[in-house]
């Protein structure tokens, strides 16, 4: 039922923005109430994944499948998946492992093949009723980031993220020097006011005006650093505030989020991820959860290992609710991902442990549903639809265009979720009909 809080919510909107709001017509771009999200007068409560090449998939050159794009969408539809965390930023980089083509260099004219592939995603998005989050800037290495971003600032100087010379934690304390960096931000901004002011070339409505998009977000998994002694934990509050109120001024429409992915984002600190997510411009809560990447699991022994680290998922999951609790705002687990039986990236091994996995996840976001807790979302890694790999070895290299939801520094297909992936694909309709029930 429209609330008399809808129409003033739908009022402002149109008067911000020159929408043409009917006035008995709810907003229909997402927004918070309390610990909850809200979108066209209704509670908005969702089951997702994460699509990052779909601007790729979208653009009309070499790199691009509209038909596959089209395909995918509908069959992520048809699961009842409709909310989309997609790249919206790449940095023509030095670096090992990042993406080619890219979205941009340091200065404009940028890639209008990929911005207007990234137009035509979520154009094909509004017409299926889907939400985008859309991240701007990457901690890591394999979209360019903020390490190319000190690159185009500081003479050309950069670290690439497994390099001998520079073992761990080097590569992530050079990463957050950015947040420090004058220079380097304001090459981030440039690009971030291009995008937020941008007009949808497919559509004709800009981007501010587009319900499609759920959010911005600064980046993914903006950390402080590696090296806790190291880190410049209030350069990168600061930048965090300051980038949540650059967008809001040019986009009071649509929430805005860190990406970071919560404790293991933030050094183990809780005081860390209250901070970070604090800022009244910081609308929510994320965080993701790895237990492979974070040795919480043997992906060679997932029978013996997984009861140990299903135990130490929930106890992050649970802090988690804590904490958005304590900020009173919604929370979204944004990426998890799990691997294949013994750490193999074909479709045709069986996912039986990650099918445990992911129910797991999926019963804790019911049940703090039905608590009336700050659960609001889930977004997997990653959505792999009818892609595959395009060599033996798994790796990707430049040029490819198979697009499995692997980051190109990843083995292709250890976290991806196929079409053909039967046992997973029943256990995510199961979810999205027990959220429909909410």
């Amino acid at each position: 039922m429209l609330t008399r809080r809808d129409m003033l919510a739908g009022t402002a909107a149109t008067l911000g923005t020159g929408t043409a709001f009917a006035k008995t017509q709810a907003n229909p771009f997402v927004r918070v109430d309390g610990t909850r999200f809200r979108a066209g007068g209704k509670a908005y409560r969702y089951a997702g994944t994460n699509l990052w090449y779909a601007a790729y998939l979208g653009s009309a050159g070499a790199l691009g499948h509209r038909d596959r794009l089209k395909r995918e969408l509908d069959a992520l539809k048809k699961l009842g998946l409709g909310n989309l965390r997609l790249l919206a930023s790449g940095e023509d980089s030095p670096l090992n492992n990042s993406l080619k083509p890219a979205f941009h260099g340091p200065k404009p004219p940028y890639n209008e093949v990929l911005l207007q592939g990234l137009d035509y995603a979520l154009a094909e998005m509004g017409k299926r009723g889907m939400k985008a989050v859309l991240f701007l800037n990457n901690f890591w290495e394999w979209s360019g980031g903020m390490v190319t971003y000190q690159a185009w600032s500081n003479g050309g100087h950069f670290i690439n993220l497994g390099d001998p010379a520079h073992p761990w934690p080097e590569f992530a304390d050079f990463s957050a020097q950015f947040y420090a960096s004058p220079k380097a931000i304001a090459l981030y901004e440039e690009y971030v006011a291009a995008i937020v002011g941008r007009t949808n070339s497919v559509t004709g409505k800009p981007y501010r005006d587009d319900a499609t998009i759920m959010s911005w977000q600064l980046a993914n998994e903006p950390r402080p650093g590696g090296t806790a002694s190291k880190a410049p934990f209030e350069a990168f509050y600061a930048w965090i505030a300051r980038t949540a109120d650059f967008i809001k001024k040019r986009d009071p429409n649509h929430l805005v989020s860190t990406g970071n992915e919560g404790l293991k984002g933030c050094l183990e600190s809780s005081d860390c991820v209250l901070k970070a997510h604090a800022p009244k411009n910081i609308d929510y809560v994320t965080f993701h959860m790895w237990p492979q990447n974070w040795g919480w699991i043997d992906p060679a022994n997932l029978e013996a290992s997984y009861d140990a680290g299903e135990a130490k998922c929930r106890d992050y999951i649970e802090t988690h609710i804590k904490l958005a609790q304590s900020l009173g705002k919604p929370l979204v687990l944004e990426e998890f991902g799990f691997p294949r039986e013994g750490d193999q990236y074909s479709p045709s091994v069986p996912t039986s442990t990650r099918d445990r996995f992911y129910r797991m996840v999926y019963r804790a976001v019911e049940e703090n549903a039905k608590a009336g807790g700050p659960f609001a979302g889930t977004n997997f890694w990653a959505w792999g639809g009818e892609g595959r790999a395009s060599h033996a070895d798994f790796k990707m290299v430049a040029g490819d265009t198979s697009y499995v939801g692997d980051p190109p520094q990843e083995p292709q297909g250890r976290n991806s979720v196929f079409a053909s992936d039967a046992s997973t694909l029943a256990i995510i309709r199961e979810h999205v009909a027990k959220l429909k029930t909410l």
